[in-house]
């Protein structure tokens, strides 16, 4: 959205860097993938103990957020 933007290139005008990649996904793809991961394994720690045992601790604010049955009862319903 920069009119000094040159595809693919870094250039620097009046002392600001300008960067012009023309295919960002590929660039960020292996962040966001890493990024998905540890967020999945952040939130399985909070549903499992220690020795692997499945445990919902209904205490928890993200667990119980995103609780949605229970029972075979339904506990959220979104839309």
């Amino acid at each position: 959205n920069c009119p000094l933007t040159v595809a693919d290139q870094v250039v620097v005008e009046n002392g600001v860097t300008i960067v012009g990649p023309t295919n960002l996904p590929a660039q960020v793809g292996a962040d966001a993938s890493a990024l998905y991961a540890r967020n999945l394994l952040d939130f399985m720690k909070l549903l499992f103990d220690k020795d692997g045992a499945l445990t919902i601790n209904l205490e928890d604010d993200i667990v119980a957020a995103c609780l949605m049955c229970r029972d075979g009862q339904v506990i959220r319903k979104n839309g």
